[in-house]
């Protein structure tokens, strides 16, 4: 997989994964997104490492989609990672999650996160954020890369 994506989505969940793709598909813009499950898993690809060695890493994702709660490697190490990485730092990171804890949303600004969304429970308000989250990050924001 040396191709770059659009959006990373890094969640455990495939039913959210699946939601969230399904809402992002509602831009309409043709997007190469791609689905990590574990946070060793995206940290392999955006590293370039393991199952993804050879990778062209500085082939950014024009924005990645986090969720913090996952097996192997949590979000947070994960942001860690990439915020503390030189090459990976200008990335942009939206932080998509359940939590509202204070003490994960501070963690996450003092990491570098670009954004911290938490996820509704509704729906239409689930698509409504994403669909706004598409079009900024994806449209309006432009990288330095």
């Amino acid at each position: 997989m040396n191709e770059r994506a659009d959006i990373l989505l890094i969640e455990d969940n495939l039913n959210e994964a699946e939601l969230t793709f399904r809402a992002l598909k509602k831009i309409k813009m043709f997007l190469k997104m791609v689905h990590l499950e574990n946070g060793e898993e995206a940290l392999d690809y955006i590293f370039g490492t393991g199952k993804y060695e050879g990778r062209n890493i500085m082939e950014f994702p024009k924005v990645i989609l986090l969720d913090l709660n996952m097996p192997k490697v949590n979000g947070i190490e994960v942001l860690r990672r990439i915020k503390g990485d030189e090459r990976t730092r200008i990335i942009p990171v939206v932080i998509l999650t359940t939590s509202s804890e204070h003490r994960d949303v501070m963690t996450c600004y003092n990491l570098g996160a670009n954004s911290y969304i938490i996820k509704p429970v509704e729906y239409d308000n689930f698509v409504r954020s994403l669909t706004d989250i598409g079009l900024y990050w994806l449209v309006n924001n432009h990288l330095p890369v």
